[in-house]
């Protein structure tokens, strides 16, 4: 096994966030010792809590630690100095802090606030030297955390591309599905490819979202713009299949739309939006509208179906059309 195999292995055992705090946790600890700081394992300590999954969350959940930590040091120094560290005025401290942090929306530095007061309590002093040491300890302990949040995030890319053939295929199987039931209503199908489809584009959102969390500059993140083009028409699917519950017999209106399906097969893997299958529709809902009137009410019922069906059909299109690029001619 060579080293690049190595590390992978070591990392789907362990986890990348486990791997990035404990080293987070020893530089802090070790450059804390470097600058003679009191108490070095608080810095380990803060380096723990600001390790997060993507870079741009790791620098929010730092600010915001920071900026607590720095609000709730204030109010203890002012309670300690006043009426000295008792373990009452802890409880001064935390029915001020809180609900100030709170109120502010930092509490998510609650935790990390309190490291830092109940480091300064057990030192029992409000001093330029204390409060200087616990600053130092904050910057040391969430710095270290920034520049491992910084230095490695993994690459998405193959997760997103494995995400992407899944949903196709499960919408191809789907679409293939519909076309069948349109030519013989009598068609059984479970519909557990509907159910991996949305498990998929859930889980393509939630990483290209991780995707553009790791990117540091505003760019948008295609993968989001895919997976939430897909989420749309799989609601659409959804609503077709209701309609296509309504035919319980087919007409020749069933087979030229589950030929409009058919193509709508070869689409869904193209990443060009050429608009064929929009077109065929549109001579199809002419033909509809240049059709006599139902003779029956089994067909009327059928006809209304499949009229619904279509401009389903219509908007899964149109979000297609959105969410791809159009083939330069």
């Amino acid at each position: 096994m060579d080293v690049t195999n190595r590390a992978s292995w070591l990392r789907r055992l362990i986890g990348l966030r486990v791997m990035k705090t404990a080293l987070a946790t020893v530089a802090a600890i070790y450059l804390a010792m470097l600058l003679h700081v009191d108490n070095p394992q608080a810095a380990g300590i803060l380096a723990i809590l600001g390790v997060d999954t993507t870079r741009w969350r790791g620098i929010m959940t730092v600010y915001a630690r920071f900026t607590a930590s720095v609000i709730g040091l204030a109010v203890a120094s002012a309670i300690f100095a006043a009426a000295g560290f008792y373990v009452w005025t802890l409880a001064v401290y935390i029915l001020i802090a809180f609900p100030l942090l709170t109120r502010i929306k930092m509490k998510e530095g609650i935790v990390t606030g309190s490291v830092i007061v109940f480091h300064l309590f057990h030192s029992e002093a409000v001093s330029w030297h204390t409060i200087g040491t616990e600053l130092a300890l904050l910057a040391i302990g969430l710095g270290s955390a920034t520049a491992f949040n910084l230095v490695y995030m993994p690459k998405q890319r193959k997760s997103l591309e494995s995400l992407r053939r899944t949903t196709e295929d499960m919408f191809v199987v789907t679409l293939g599905e519909l076309a069948k039931f349109l030519r013989d209503p009598g068609t059984v199908w479970s519909g557990d490819e509907l159910l991996k489809a949305e498990a998929a584009i859930e889980e393509g959102l939630q990483t290209a979202k991780r995707s553009q969390e790791n990117r540091l500059l505003g760019h948008d993140e295609p993968w989001l713009l895919y997976f939430g083009m897909r989420r749309e028409q799989l609601d659409m699917i959804q609503l077709m299949m209701e309609n296509i519950a309504f035919v319980s017999s087919s007409l020749p209106q069933s087979e030229a739309i589950a030929s409009l399906f058919d193509r709508l097969i070869q689409d869904v893997r193209s990443e060009y939006y050429e608009g064929k299958t929009e077109r065929a529709l549109g001579d199809l809902e002419r033909e509809f509208k240049a059709m006599p009137l139902p003779a029956t009410r089994e067909e009327f019922e059928i006809r209304a179906a499949l009229l619904h069906l279509c401009r389903e059909l219509r908007r899964y299109l149109v979000v297609g059309r959105r969410g791809k690029m159009r083939r330069s001619s």
